[in-house]
């Protein structure tokens, strides 16, 4: 008996592909692909995947999964290629990485890499990344169907809201994220009538307050820091992005500016009109001591400056004591914050902390403790502290902060 050609059924289309140096070093990867995909996923080396995505065959991949360890770091322009040919077919990337450092992750990320996925992969890390970028095609081609909306926040005035700055006296002492997990803690310091609250990115060059939160860049963001002079409530709203729809996020524009672009009375302006339409305005700043950071310090009601317990944090402490007392400016304000603190048990820790306060001439108002790994893994899926590790000690520590500013402001309010 003959077999009929026409009656054979077509092999299934290839929907995915893993692309890696060796497969095999990721087994758990290999597992999940087929149990999210049976067989209709296949592998390909880094040079063989960039020809493939040239082809028409690659018309029925939905994703690739791009999973690379330390030994990749040196591929890192091909590996860009990899992920702007695979957009460039509308074909979604999930970078799955290994012992990578954050500088090689941000590139490939901001490359435009859709979903980004630790290694070893957590149970079902893979299948919700794949979940998600799916739900935003869904929405993205519903709402093509949909009048398009204005875009922006629409604000409502009249308000008189708290300000408070943060600012890293050393590079890496863990400002943005105090800053972006202390107003998330502050959004939803309730469940019911929580305050309005406003979160403003001032880097100009390298403010990651988007990424902390894995939010666009906007243009409108430029386009308002062009023309402070001509902005009001609605020019502000347009520039803002929704996080969850209960914290507004001014990040920093999408390429880099120059910290003078702003001007003192710039800066006023949108410190004030921020703080007409929202309870809460909490300002990540900069590292440098630019023309306007005396305007933050005097308009702000609560101003956290984070050191760590090292050399770098206490002589840069002790030139910020100078330069301000020297302009006559309020240091007095300023309440130090010292990440990394030492735990409980940690005498020794805790003998160099009394140390370096004393030493200064300072106090140590807030101590937050080292929160790990999570920490980094959270900047890195773009959520807060209380989405990814609801447990973990710096989220503890910021959420009761944020509580204490909150019963103030209550307090405040109610006896104005």
């Amino acid at each position: 008996m003959t077999t009929n050609p026409e009656r054979q059924s077509a092999p299934a289309p290839i929907l995915a592909c893993t692309v890696s140096r060796d497969v095999q070093n990721f087994d758990l990867l290999i597992e999940d692909m087929e149990a999210l995909l049976g067989e209709a996923w296949g592998d390909l080396g880094f040079e063989d995947a960039l020809t493939f995505l040239g082809q028409p065959d690659a018309d029925s991949l939905e994703f690739i999964a791009l999973a690379i360890d330390s030994e990749d770091e040196n591929t890192l322009d091909l590996l860009g290629q990899l992920i702007a040919r695979a957009a460039a077919r509308g074909i979604k990337v999930v970078l799955i990485a290994e012992d990578v450092t954050p500088a090689s992750l941000h590139k490939l990320l901001r490359g435009g890499a859709d979903e980004f996925a630790p290694y070893p992969l957590p149970e079902g890390e893979l299948a919700a990344a794949v979940a998600r970028f799916r739900a935003r095609a869904e929405a993205a081609r519903l709402a093509a169907q949909l009048p398009v909306p204005v875009e922006g926040v629409k604000l409502k005035g009249g308000g008189d809201g708290v300000l408070i700055a943060a600012h890293g006296l050393a590079g890496g002492c863990g400002v943005t994220t105090f800053a972006v997990n202390l107003a998330w803690e502050l959004a939803t310091v309730r469940k019911d009538g929580a305050p309005r609250v406003c979160l403003i990115d001032l880097g100009l060059q390298f403010g990651t307050v988007a990424t902390h939160l894995d939010l666009p860049r906007r243009e409108a963001v430029f386009e308002l820091l062009s023309d402070i002079p001509s902005m009001d409530g609605d020019s502000f709203g347009q520039a803002l992005t929704s996080y969850e729809d209960k914290l507004q996020v001014f990040t920093a524009p999408p390429d880099m500016l120059p910290l003078d672009m702003l001007s003192p009375e710039d800066v006023k302006t949108l410190l004030d009109t921020a703080r007409e339409h929202f309870d809460f305005v909490v300002v990540d700043l900069p590292t440098t001591i630019t023309h306007w950071t005396d305007t933050v310090l005097t308009e702000a009601q609560v101003y956290f400056a984070l050191v760590e317990l090292d050399m770098r944090s206490a002589q840069n402490a002790l030139r910020l004591k100078r330069a301000l007392q020297s302009e006559d400016l309020p240091f007095d304000k300023i309440r130090f914050a010292l990440n990394h603190a030492p735990k409980f048990t940690d005498l020794s820790g805790k003998t160099r902390a009394k140390r370096m306060a004393e030493g200064l001439g300072i106090e140590f108002s807030v101590m937050l403790p080292d929160g790990g790994k999570q920490v980094q893994m959270a900047g890195d899926h773009g959520q807060p502290l209380a989405r990814q590790a609801g447990k973990n000690p710096l989220r503890k520590e910021i959420a009761k902060l944020a509580a204490e500013l909150y019963a103030i402001g209550q307090s405040d309010a109610e006896a104005a």
